[in-house]
């Protein structure tokens, strides 16, 4: 497939929201900064506010000012980004001011344009028909949805079918933003970079692997949209599933976007279904009470909803992705609010020796290797070995495990810890769809969560509480060790 040439106008839908100024925004000042726009590129903001060009410009400077840190703040690079800028004032349920809209679009535009749609999902086909009915979405054009893809896979079929009907699947470029992450980059040039990982890379030499996304936040105000979703919905159904992608994916042909996701499309379709009579003993739901977190005490998640609640915010399952390659090897997932620490990490623990030399306290001293990928707070991989402890034993060698760290703040001490979108938008800007999200595959994952929510349903399945500034329930303790494992802690 031939890339499409790079855009020559960016049109942010929501360019006032959350989304836009703590990521977005500070994401092409940093873009601009380094010289990595084309030269030529606009970008068009959009939203119900009644701005002008001035005012949107203001926001955008204010915007900078306080989320860039100072030692990063250029003024010529703000003043090249604001020369860049415009605003057209628009609601997808106003069919003039989509006029509007599309009109300044063509008067901008001069080549390909990039439409982000940093709405509401509900939006996303209503917004694409009225480009369409204005002439703004002709084949030149691609467009950027963010997560979530619908509810379910009924919601998910609907909004992709909507926005089939204007954009090929070639121009629709979804986001789950954890792909922008370097962490999760590194974790494809950990795999596919090295020789050392891949001969070890099967069931015949990783034991279990475990994924963890943790979070110590609660709702923040997200309440009514997080109360409609919860964790399995929020978290489990893109982020993590996708890590696990990642992690489980044969080798591709080339990093390119077809090759990448037809790779991540067959780990989905080979996951094993864990169905009605599977989810008591291979998923835990659990949900927050009040509790402290660093020392501060904290709500419960039903009181700061304001109402009870049988929405999950915590979530456990062991997976298996049936093949050649993982048959027999359990994935750990796990993702939960108000939980001790703030990490998002890997883990793959490999197999014992099959066979230990040393006798006595040495052998009991032996453990599995390890390797730990962490993506947040910090860009972090880790090897566990083992190693002799210095000294002299009578009873013989005394054995430990040491770890072989590479930290990228030491190692990259001179690189920028970047946002996940400045790699996205530069990739869509210029064309390039391997780190964004084809449709089949949140299809294939929605198929695979929704066999769980029935199972929840039909099983009448109630969250398990566990306190605030701990690592969920009970039952997610003993999902896991009933199989003579534990959750790296």
């Amino acid at each position: 497939m031939t890339r499409p040439a790079p855009a020559s106008l960016l049109t942010i839908f929501g360019a006032t929201g959350d989304l836009a100024q703590r990521m977005l925004l500070p994401s092409l000042y940093s873009l601009q900064a380094e010289q990595l726009l084309p030269p030529g590129l606009r970008i068009l903001g959009t939203a119900r506010s009644e701005l002008d060009r001035e005012g949107f410009s203001t926001l955008v400077a204010n915007t900078i000012n306080q989320r860039i840190p100072a030692a990063e703040r250029n003024d010529a690079a703000l003043r090249a980004l604001l020369g860049r800028l415009d605003y057209c004032a628009a609601s997808v349920d106003n069919d003039a001011s989509m006029q509007a809209l599309a009109a300044k679009v063509g008067e901008l535009r001069n080549g390909d344009v990039l439409y982000h749609l940093s709405t509401a999902p509900r939006f996303y086909v209503p917004a694409c028909h009225a480009l369409a009915a204005h002439g703004a979405a002709d084949a030149q054009t691609r467009v950027m949805l963010e997560k979530p893809i619908g509810k379910d896979l009924a919601s998910a079929d609907a909004i992709n079918d909507g926005v089939a009907q204007v954009f090929d699947e070639e121009r629709v470029y979804r986001v789950d933003h954890y792909l922008g992450k370097e962490g999760v980059q590194n974790l494809i040039a950990l795999r596919f970079g090295n020789a050392l990982f891949e001969p070890l890379w099967n069931s015949v030499h990783i034991e279990q692997v475990q994924i963890t996304v943790a979070e110590t936040v609660g709702v923040e105000g997200r309440g009514d949209y997080y109360d409609d979703s919860g964790a399995m919905r929020d978290m489990l159904q893109n982020h993590l599933l996708q890590l696990l992608c990642l992690v489980a994916m044969e080798p591709p042909a080339r990093f390119g976007p077809n090759s990448v996701r037809n790779e991540k499309i067959k780990v989905l379709r080979s996951l094993r279904a864990i169905g009605r009579d599977d989810v008591a003993g291979e998923s835990v739901a659990g949900q927050y009470t009040a509790g402290a977190i660093d020392g501060v005490a904290v709500p419960g998640y039903a009181s700061e909803l304001g109402r009870d609640s049988r929405t999950e915010t915590f979530v456990a399952l062991r997976a298996h992705v049936d093949n050649w390659r993982w048959s027999g090897v359990p994935f750990y997932l796990r993702t939960g609010k108000r939980l001790p620490a703030r990490c998002t990490e890997i883990y793959i623990q490999f197999r014992k020796v099959p066979y230990s030399i040393f006798g006595g306290r040495a052998a009991t001293d032996m453990q599995p290797n390890g390797l730990l990928i962490r993506l947040q707070p910090e860009e972090r991989i880790e090897l566990d070995l083992m190693a002799k402890t210095p000294g002299l034993d009578r009873s013989g060698l005394r054995m430990s495990q040491v770890a072989l760290d590479l930290d990228f703040h030491q190692e990259f001490a001179n690189a920028r810890r970047r946002i996940s979108y400045e790699r996205l938008y530069l990739d869509a800007i210029e064309g390039n769809g391997t780190l964004f999200v084809r449709r089949d595959e949140t299809e294939a994952a929605w198929q695979w969560v929704d066999t769980i929510l029935d199972g929840w349903r039909s099983a009448n399945h109630a969250p398990k509480p566990y306190p605030a500034g701990t690592w969920g329930p009970s039952a997610a303790v003993s999902l896991i060790e009933r199989h003579g494992h534990s959750w790296r802690e």
